[in-house]
């Protein structure tokens, strides 16, 4: 690890306006190209490249996913997890959280529980194989989970 991606894992990162824009861009194209991204905030294709590389290392931008039609597969397992933790420890249960592809979004909240996730998984097989992982995470003291069944207007 060179001395600037060290210091990017370490130090509070802080995103400024720049970061923020880009961030936009891609959950609207997560495809787009470099030049593309570089050309819509009018910067250079390398500054585009170190900021996506600066956010990748420090943990701003987590991994990069696809989202599909929520019809696009009718076989598939949608679920809203509640979830307790121990303490202070929301921000580093989210980092690992984040970090399970199954979870399509996250959410803080107040009340009982501290954080709401909704899951999709192909099958009861993986979706018991999430939940076990969630379960598993240092700082997960409690959680509850619901099978979305149907959905109403």
């Amino acid at each position: 690890m060179t001395k600037d991606k060290a210091s990017y894992s370490h130090s509070k990162y802080i995103p400024d306006e720049l970061d923020r824009r880009l961030i936009a861009l891609l959950r609207q194209d997560g495809r787009a190209s470099l030049a593309k991204l570089a050309d819509i905030l009018k910067v250079s294709r390398g500054t585009v490249q170190n900021r996506l590389d600066r956010m990748v290392d420090n943990g701003t931008i987590s991994n990069f996913t696809i989202r599909v039609r929520a019809d696009y597969d009718d076989n598939a397992i949608h679920s809203i997890m509640l979830i307790e933790v121990v303490g202070k420890s929301t921000n580093q249960v989210i980092r690992q959280l984040r970090g399970i592809a199954a979870i399509q979004t996250l959410h803080t909240t107040n009340g009982n529980w501290d954080i709401v996730a909704s899951i999709t998984t192909d099958n009861l097989a993986e979706f018991d194989r999430v939940l076990g992982e969630i379960r598993a995470i240092d700082g997960v003291l409690n959680s509850e989970t619901s099978i979305l069944l149907s959905s109403v207007s």
